[in-house]
């Protein structure tokens, strides 16, 4: 699928909270393999406050958008993406394709030698398309529920 036709630009901090939104509604309304206690404890509410502000402030944070709307966003330090949430509307439309080719394309050019992520059951087909490989499967608690994910990487040099 050809990346969509959306604008990427770096975050500030007036996006925080529409960002908490996007993470939000990726989680409880995209399509997903995890129950609805699972969506919850893994996130009960719309991240947002001085928090969640200093953790996007301490990434890169790519936002794609289209006309003025937020579709989703990728956050990144030091080749670790970190958090990439696309809208549950707009999903399968090639927004993180869009997302993640910055990424890699900053990567390359700032000598990073891979990028690495913490990936759930369901974004773990599209960093696999992206050229990720498992490194290991993982199951980590969330507010008494139990949720399985992996560790992938992608080798840049």
């Amino acid at each position: 699928m050809e990346p969509a036709k959306v604008e990427l630009r770096r975050a500030v901090a007036a996006d925080h909270d529409a960002l908490g939104q996007v993470m939000f509604d990726a989680i409880h309304h995209g399509p997903s393999v995890y129950s609805t206690a699972e969506r919850a404890g893994w996130l009960p509410a719309p991240p947002q406050g001085p928090l969640w502000s200093a953790k996007l402030t301490e990434q890169q944070v790519i936002v794609a958008e289209r006309a003025g709307r937020v579709l989703g966003f990728i956050a990144y330090a030091g080749g670790y993406i970190d958090l990439a949430f696309i809208a549950a509307s707009a999903q399968g439309q090639g927004v993180f394709r869009a997302l993640y080719g910055q990424v890699e394309r900053t990567s390359y050019e700032t000598g990073e030698p891979r990028l690495y992520t913490h990936a759930s059951l369901m974004a773990r087909p599209v960093f696999e398309a992206m050229g990720f490989r498992v490194i290991a499967a993982e199951r980590v608690a969330r507010s008494g529920e139990y949720l399985d994910r992996f560790e992938m990487e992608k080798i840049l040099s």
